[in-house]
């Protein structure tokens, strides 16, 4: 059994598909398919199960795949450590972000990391916040910078980068918007555009409404920030986004009760070895972070 056949295993396991996962790994789909059966011939078992074009794993395949996960990890760990003792800042670093994130903050500090450190191959994949967090979790990604959950999560390491605060807002022409004050049960009698229900953002929303023992009028949800922002712009509901966000499109709304501050910040598993591209991708965020706030 070798590493390349487990990674291929991975792939397809993760993907839930040949061809995939081929795709993913740069292979043609046959090759995929002989290093998965000479690997259950190794083993002496089968680990997809193969019913027209879908694809299980069967029990041994489970069992198999956080080993297999954890192994693959610890020899990424081993190379990424023997590689940094010379001090350079090279390999590929693979970073996750949620597109707004990507939009709007990280901008200026790919470029300055990209500028500093040519050697550097970033390998970004632009997923939600909650996604990021999770392949974080699994060794799937070095680094997330996300929308941090609003509880402590001792999973992974967090650290605070940006406040983003969160407001009420609604289109010039929306009768909330005509209100001078607008308590916070007003807004239950408007249909509301928010975040989907797995997001951290809609979680601090929520909380705030449940507090109150209110019940919101969601109309719509999605995960896309900018998708919701043009929606309120034209009138169909109400939302809370970040600050950011304000324009000539939309208001703010002067609602009685205030919102948390969203925090957003970098996310790194305390059991891997941070790589010395991770490293001074972090110092390069900070540093952006600081500059911005000057």
């Amino acid at each position: 059994m070798d590493t390349h056949s487990l990674t291929v295993f991975m792939a397809v396991a993760d993907t839930g598909s040949f061809s995939a996962a081929a795709e993913r790994l740069f292979l043609t789909q046959p090759a995929v398919s002989k290093r998965i059966a000479q690997l259950e011939q190794q083993l002496g078992t089968r680990l997809f199960d193969r019913v027209g074009r879908r694809i299980r794993l069967t029990e041994a395949g489970e069992a198999l795949r956080p080993r297999a996960r954890r192994v693959l990890l610890d020899l990424e760990d081993m190379s990424r450590a023997i590689s940094d003792l010379t001090g350079g800042v090279t390999g590929t670093l693979r970073i996750g972000t949620s597109h707004h994130i990507g939009l709007h903050r990280l901008p200026p500090v790919l470029r300055r990391f990209s500028r500093a450190y040519p050697d550097v191959k970033l390998d970004i994949h632009f997923i939600d916040s909650e996604e990021a967090w999770e392949a974080v979790r699994h060794g799937d990604l070095e680094l997330g910078v996300v929308t941090l959950p609003p509880q402590p999560d001792g999973r992974l390491h967090t650290q605070v980068v940006w406040n983003d605060p969160l407001v009420f807002m609604a289109a010039p022409e929306h009768p909330l918007a005509r209100l001078d004050r607008v308590p916070l049960d007003t807004l239950t009698g408007y249909s509301a555009i928010l975040p989907s229900p797995v997001t951290f953002t809609r979680r601090i929303v929520e909380s705030l409404f449940l507090e109150r023992r209110l019940e919101l009028d969601i109309s719509m949800s999605t995960n896309y920030l900018e998708t919701i922002h043009m929606m309120v712009s034209i009138g169909l509901g109400w939302s809370v986004l970040p600050e950011t966000m304000l324009d000539d499109t939309v208001v703010r709304l002067n609602v009685s009760d205030s919102l948390p501050v969203r925090r957003l910040g970098v996310v790194s598993h305390p059991g891997r070895t941070r790589s010395n591209a991770a490293r001074a991708f972090m110092a390069t965020l900070e540093e952006s972070a600081a500059n911005a706030l000057q």
